[in-house]
Order: structure tokens, then C-alpha cells, then sequence
């Protein structure tokens, strides 16, 4: 076998196409988008390379049209669980022991892929399936998983380059990256396709391997997914794709000997409940396993006095709503200076009332729908309960219906109490609460961001005062794992702003990093003496 030392290609974040109006990628997509709702498939498990199907089925809709049906999906039991950790443990060998720059060649094919041939249907998929507007499955489940893929290789390069930096002479000290000993299991979201394939690539790319199980509301995208990295060459059993029930899937998986670690990204309570079933089970594992996970948010943005009042404005409205508040990082809480919000109220309603909202099919519309029926239930439990408190304002929106699709009028609340229900719990969907303080408390403001909530994920500060921006950034240097300046809280780039948060928000092993990378391998340390001692005694033994 040939050897070398090999130059990984420079990743560059793939450029975002605007699908503006007669542009050739707007009437590409559309096409993929008519050709996804004409026929219906039948979505299979992949299994050490086979394809099964079951009798159970599950049904796939679009959210903002769920009378469609846009795909099946074959449900599987325990059974199909221990198949898939069977066929991962038998791909093991091969995978771990593939020369790395093959497996670098894998998904640098499959970035390929997903740029050309399949990005329209990727897009179309996202957006059908997790009711994503244009410009969101363009950033998602383009580029984004296409910059994990580039840059994690070239992560992969770095990591195996680190060598110790000494080897006296006479020896040579050196370090291997080994594969993590056993399989790992990837419990993937429905809002972001690319973190539903970077969890599981991220690990098989450092040598490992993995039984995946996506969200239900994101298979429609994940077969897709499953199928380019089959294109791209993946060896079968590598990575082995699973529908069914959590907890079931749970009990196999936590309970099996050679589980090695979870890639999560979900709810703040499955995570935990995750850990505490882990290390209840600890003593049955060959190894202690890595647990990397990123959980829920209650993102801030706070508005201090010396703001400008359109970059205020459009942080918060851009941040709170795009995809309909369901991300990780979107603004939930906004903290607004007193002498600033007659302004930022004023142009907040402004472009509140241009928003259009309905099906993505529509490429006009910049509001679509939740992701179901339970999101969507939940949802509107919150604005009644804000309807009726005489101390809550609803300043836009309240309005919703789930008749054709699950829609939520993007909702503003104003509240008198900072720590009101809104301000501190979860929501997951386009509702946003304001509280306004006075200006000269800005410095006991920063506490209660800091002290609100459980979670430290995301966070923005908005502001031309620099002592003030120092001052916010020290104060809240806890309270967000990506804290952003005079911007929106959302939109992390891969190769600019690393992901992740502490606190209750997850593990912060930062996805789109070299940190993660790490957590997928067991590096062993290698001495090697070339001049070896041969007696025992030391030079201090001998007699004076």
C-alpha cells in the first residue's frame, strides 16, 4: 500500500444562493419541490447496507399541508435496534482500520454531492418535510452540511498532525487517534438537516461507527441523506439508519456492552434522562462513554441604551421568527432600554405586518408552519394563558390555526414581570416576550439575564457603548455559549462560530469544530526507544 502525508483540500464555506426571482436556482428548486409532492415513497431502514421493511408504518406530511402525504416510513422494534448495533460492530474492523484519507474521500464526495447533483432535492426535502422556507433549507441543508463535511476533514487532518512536540534522542514519542472502542449512537433533531447528518458523520468520519436514529419529523430528509452517503461510498453497516420508538431504542442501546457515547441534540429532559440511565448502566460498559450533547435554549437579546434602533429591530425579528422561532439559538426574550422602545416597537410592528405566511411552496412567504400538531398545541396553551393575564400585552399576533397547517402567528408579548412564564420556559416556536427596563438599570438587568433560566446556549448584545459592551460580556460570560455583538443570536457559521452551550444547553463540545472531532477518539501515546537501557542501576546507586 502506497504512503504518503497528505494535504487535505482548503474548506471554504459554500457560497448561499439567493433563489431571487427568474435566478436558474429558484425554478431548479421548484422543480425538485413538484417532483417530491407527485409521488409518495415508501422509506426503508438501512441495515448493514440492506434496506428493511416492516409492516408498522409511520407517515410522513409536510406541516403546513397535512392532509399530504408525502412519504411512509417502515417502524421498527427492538429487534431492528440490536441488528443495527450487530451490523455496526461487524463493519468495525474494516471502517476503523480503512487508511484515513479514504474515509476523508468519503465525505469530501458526499459534500460534492449534496453542492450539485443533490442540492435541490436536499432543499425540497427540508423544506417539505420540516416546513422550511427557501433561504432556511439553503442555509441549512446546503451549506451548513456541506461546510461540516469540508471543514470536519480538515479538522480530522489536524487532529491526527498532533504529535508531541519532544522525542529525546534515542526515542520517538508519537500518538494515535484510535476510533472509540464499540459504536456510537446518534439521536438526531427535525430542525436542522445538516445536525441530523453531522452527528452521526462526525464520528464515522474519525473512525467510528454508528446506529443513527432521527427525529420522525425529519426522515423525510434523513433517507435522502442516507442515500448520498451511500453515492458517496460509505461502507455498508458503517452507518446504520433506524426508525422507532426512543425509549425502546434506549433500552437496547444503554444496556449494550459495547455502547461508547451518544452524539444528541433534543430536549434539555431526554438528555438528562439520558445521563442518568447512562450512569445507572455504568458498570456494564468495556468503556466509559462519551456523552456530547446539545439540548434546549432560552436565547436573549438585550438592548442597551446606546443602540442603533434598526439593528436593534432587525436582530429581534430576524432572530425571534425565522423559521418559526424553532431553532436552538432563536431570541425568546428580549430585554429592551425604556428610551428605546417607542422606536424599536414602532419598527418591530412595521415589518411585523409585511410578513406573509403559509406554505414554503410559496417562495413569498417568510413565515411557515410548525412542526406538529403537538408543538403547535403547546404553542397556543401559552398565548391563551398570556390572553388571559391582565399583566401581559399582546402586541402582535395571538392568532392560530392548524386547519390546513400548523400555523402560529408570530406573536410579540409584552411583560411587566421579568421572570414571567415566558421569559424563562421553553417555547420552540415563534413567540417572543419583551421586557422593558428602565435605562439606569441596565447593570442589575445583566443579573437577571443571567439568573432567568437554566440554559446557556445563545445570547446578543446590542450596543455602541463599549464600556457597556464590556461590561455585558463580562457580566453574561456564563449565560450563552455563542454570545454575538451588534447581531442576531442565530446563524452560527461552520469555520466562524463554533456551536454549543453549557449550563442546561448541552455539553458545549462545539459542532463545527476540532473540539468535537476529539470526543470521537482514544488517542494512545507510543514510546519507542532506540537506545535501550540494559542494567537496572542508576548512576546515584554507585558508592562514593
Amino acid at each position: 500500500m502506497l504512503k504518503g502525508f497528505f494535504n487535505i483540500p482548503t474548506p471554504v464555506n459554500e457560497p448561499i444562493l439567493n433563489y431571487a426571482p427568474g435566478s436558474k436556482e429558484r425554478a431548479l428548486l421548484k422543480e425538485a419541490l413538484a417532483a417530491a409532492r407527485s409521488h409518495q415513497q415508501d422509506i426503508p431502514m438501512y441495515i448493514g447496507g440492506k434496506q428493511i421493511h416492516t409492516d408498522k408504518k409511520g407517515k410522513v406530511v409536510p406541516p403546513h399541508d397535512h392532509q399530504h402525504i408525502l412519504a411512509q416510513f417502515s417502524i421498527g422494534d427492538k429487534t431492528h435496534i440490536t441488528q443495527a448495533i450487530d451490523a455496526a460492530l461487524a463493519a468495525k474492523n474494516d471502517w476503523e482500520n480503512l487508511s484515513w484519507e479514504h474515509r476523508a474521500a468519503i465525505f469530501l464526495k458526499a459534500a460534492d454531492l449534496i453542492a450539485g447533483k443533490y442540492r435541490y432535492k436536499l432543499n425540497a426535502a427540508t423544506m417539505l418535510g420540516q416546513s422550511k422556507n427557501a433561504y432556511q433549507a439553503e442555509i441549512d441543508a446546503a451549506c451548513e452540511l456541506i461546510d461540516f463535511l469540508r471543514f470536519n476533514v480538515s479538522y480530522m487532518a489536524d487532529i491526527y498532525k498532533q504529535q508531541p512536540p519532544v522525542s529525546p534522542r534515542g526515542s520517538w514519542n508519537r500518538v494515535e487517534q484510535r476510533p472509540l472502542e464499540g459504536f456510537v449512537f446518534a439521536l438526531t433533531p427535525f430542525n436542522f438537516t445538516a445536525i441530523a447528518a453531522n452527528l452521526p458523520a462526525s464520528a464515522a468520519m474519525m473512525g467510528n461507527v454508528v446506529v443513527w436514529k432521527p427525529a420522525d419529523t425529519q426522515v423525510y430528509a434523513a433517507n435522502l441523506l442516507m442515500e448520498i452517503f451511500r453515492e458517496a461510498g460509505l461502507p455498508d453497516g458503517v452507518i446504520n439508519l433506524v426508525y422507532a420508538d426512543g425509549p425502546e431504542a434506549g433500552e437496547v442501546i444503554f444496556n449494550h456492552r459495547d455502547f461508547a457515547g451518544i452524539h444528541f441534540t433534543g430536549s434539555t429532559k431526554v438528555f438528562q434522562e439520558i445521563w442518568k440511565t447512562i450512569g445507572t448502566n455504568i458498570h456494564k460498559y468495556r468503556s466509559y462513554p462519551r456523552i456530547v450533547g446539545e439540548t434546549g435554549g432560552k436565547d436573549f437579546i438585550l438592548v442597551h441604551p446606546s443602540a442603533q434602533v434598526d439593528v436593534a429591530n432587525t436582530a429581534i425579528v430576524r432572530g425571534a421568527f425565522e423559521y418559526q422561532g424553532q431553532k436552538c439559538s432563536a431570541a425568546s426574550r428580549v430585554y429592551i432600554a425604556e428610551s428605546l422602545w417607542p422606536q424599536i416597537k414602532e419598527q418591530m410592528l412595521r415589518d411585523l405586518a409585511t410578513f406573509k405566511m403559509g406554505p414554503t411552496e410559496d417562495f413569498s412567504n417568510f413565515i411557515n408552519a410548525v412542526i406538529d400538531e403537538r408543538s403547535f398545541d403547546k404553542l397556543a396553551k401559552y398565548i391563551d394563558a398570556a390572553k388571559n393575564d391582565s399583566d401581559v400585552e399582546i402586541i402582535a399576533g395571538g392568532n392560530y390555526d392548524k386547519s390546513k397547517g400548523y400555523f402560529i402567528e408570530p406573536t410579540v408579548l409584552v411583560v411587566k414581570d421579568p421572570k414571567y412564564t415566558t421569559m424563562c420556559e421553553e417555547l420552540f416556536g415563534p413567540v417572543l416576550t419583551v421586557y422593558v427596563y428602565a435605562d439606569k438599570d441596565f447593570d442589575s438587568i445583566l443579573e437577571i439575564i443571567d439568573t432567568t433560566s437554566p440554559y446557556a446556549l445563545t445570547g446578543a448584545l446590542i450596543a455602541q457603548d463599549r464600556y457597556a459592551i464590556e461590561k455585558a460580556s463580562h457580566a453574561l460570560r456564563n449565560a450563552a455559549g455563542n454570545f454575538y455583538i451588534n447581531d442576531k443570536c442565530t446563524g452560527a457559521v461552520v469555520g466562524q462560530q463554533p456551536f454549543g452551550g453549557a449550563r442546561g444547553s448541552g455539553t458545549n463540545d462545539k459542532a463545527g469544530s476540532m473540539i468535537n472531532l476529539l470526543r470521537w477518539v482514544s488517542p494512545r501515546t507510543i514510546k519507542e526507544v532506540f537506545d535501550a537501557p540494559t542494567d537496572y542501576r542508576y548512576p546515584f546507586l554507585a558508592e562514593d
